[in-house]
């Protein structure tokens, strides 16, 4: 005597015995991914953000910038410093 559903009927399952697998691994992958995100984040909580140095930067700070790569001429700066400084 056969087991029941031995006859290509998912061994109880029904026909869609296989696809119940197949959809199990593909959800047990997802969570997998999901918690290697969660842990990367708990690990790195920046990585996801802005790449910014600072986000609290100052004008002066940025007038500085600009003089060092040259942007603005030395009479320049001065000029825009006194305004700042005001």
């Amino acid at each position: 005597m056969m087991p029941y559903g031995y006859y290509g009927h998912g061994y109880g399952y029904g026909e869609f015995g296989m696809l119940h697998g197949i959809f199990g691994i593909v959800v047990f992958i997802g969570v997998l991914i999901l918690l290697a995100m969660v842990v990367r984040h708990l690990m790195h909580p920046d990585a996801y953000g802005p790449h910014s140095t600072s986000t609290n930067t100052q004008p002066l700070d940025i007038l500085k910038e600009r003089f060092a790569k040259g942007e603005i001429d030395k009479a320049e700066y001065e000029e825009r410093k006194e305004v700042l400084a005001k």
